[in-house]
């Protein structure tokens, strides 16, 4: 073999050597855990801050005052004054029935009161008839007043659910169509729909949500609330617990507990009927040193964080406040300004920096100074 022959052939061969030797050492490190993302981890910086934390639920706008409409009285429908969608003014006529013998059965009973006045009411016998003539004078004019729909508060009508020249049944609402809570009641006092005319208030808006047990058990009258709409990004109300059912409701063996909240705050795109998402506040602390609180674990009742000190990680016991949404208060065992690694919640249970009590590797070398809260060299 030539002398250049066997050059070529030597450098292959080292080069082969040098590629053997890397790939042996980048899996020795993979195995040891070495690897450059694991030697930088992603890290925080202890700050004064605001911690919030809140529970969640969804729901759909509806009216916090709403009436199912009906007539007083049996009889044909004669006229519909409105369709739905349309808004109405309070004591506004909605629709009426023929009211000819409703007309008819007043007079006759005008008449008879009348008779019965001048008559002898000084006797026990006339005084009867006199009441008696009364109380039918009163009972057609009731008759007459329930043979129309008025609207009680100005709303939307929100549905009509007869038509002209069709029957009426009587018996839902009163004269002149006030309500009289036939048909059940809701959360919140809205109810259940069935009337003739539907009709619910647009300016008293409210939510409700159906609260997980857990959660609920953290929910008060008049904490404060924060509502998203699926179809409207960008747009928020606000409003406040009004109402917590204490009846709850499960399915599929999931406790849940019905939680009204009234709207405050709500923008004119807001209808009714969207899907909106609520945020209840159910806790908060101002002025805070705070962390994420994907930097804390949590074993055995004590929580810990590990702090980066001269380029070592250094487990360290605190005590927590308010556990927030994303950050948690820290009311001793860290300083502002400090740096503390953040964890991935897949990743926690299987690094080996997991706080050990006892000593262990757990890095930073023993003792060591720093803020109150550090556990000596037993625990880093």
């Amino acid at each position: 073999m030539k002398p250049s022959t066997k050059r070529r052939t030597l450098i292959v061969n080292g080069v082969l050597a040098v590629l053997l030797i890397a790939g042996i050492g980048g899996v020795v490190i993979s195995l040891r855990g070495g690897s450059a993302a694991e030697s930088t981890p992603p890290t925080a910086r202890v700050t004064r801050g605001n911690v919030t934390a809140t529970v969640s639920a969804s729901g759909s706008v509806a009216s916090a005052r709403e009436r199912s409409l009906g007539f007083g009285t049996t009889g044909t429908v004669e006229k519909i004054y409105v369709k739905a969608g349309d808004r109405v003014r309070k004591g506004q006529v909605l629709a009426r029935l023929d009211d000819t013998a409703a007309r008819e059965s007043l007079e006759a009973a005008k008449a008879s009161l009348e008779a019965a006045a001048a008559g002898d009411t000084s006797t026990a016998q006339g005084h009867a008839q006199y009441i008696s003539a009364r109380n039918a004078y009163r009972a057609a004019k009731r008759t007459l007043a329930g043979t129309v729909i008025k609207a009680p508060f100005a709303g939307i009508v929100t549905a009509v659910n007869g038509s002209e020249g069709g029957s009426a049944s009587g018996g839902l609402s009163g004269a002149g169509g006030a309500s009289t809570g036939s048909g059940g009641q809701q959360a919140g006092g809205a109810s259940s729909g069935g009337g003739f005319i539907e009709l619910a208030d647009p300016n008293r808006l409210q939510i409700v949500g159906s609260f997980t047990e857990s959660d609920v058990t953290k929910i008060k009258k008049g904490q404060r609330a924060t509502v998203t709409f699926a179809a409207l990004p960008g747009v928020t109300a606000t409003g406040k617990v009004t109402l917590i059912d204490p009846q709850p409701q499960t399915s599929n063996n999931v406790v849940r507990y019905a939680v009204t909240i009234s709207l405050t705050d709500v923008p004119s795109e807001v209808r009714l009927g969207q899907t909106a998402s609520v945020q209840v506040v159910v806790g908060e602390a101002e002025n805070m040193l705070t962390v994420p609180t994907s930097a804390i674990r949590t074993a055995g009742g004590q929580s810990t964080v590990t702090v980066i000190e001269n380029g070592s990680r250094v487990v360290r016991r605190v005590e927590v406040g308010l556990r927030g949404d994303s950050t948690t208060e820290i009311r001793s065992g860290l300083l502002e300004g400090e740096l503390v690694v953040r964890f991935q919640a897949a990743n926690q249970a299987n690094d080996s920096s997991f706080p050990r009590f006892g000593g262990g590797p757990m890095g930073g070398g023993p003792g060591g100074g720093g803020p109150a809260g550090r556990l000596g060299g037993g625990l880093r």
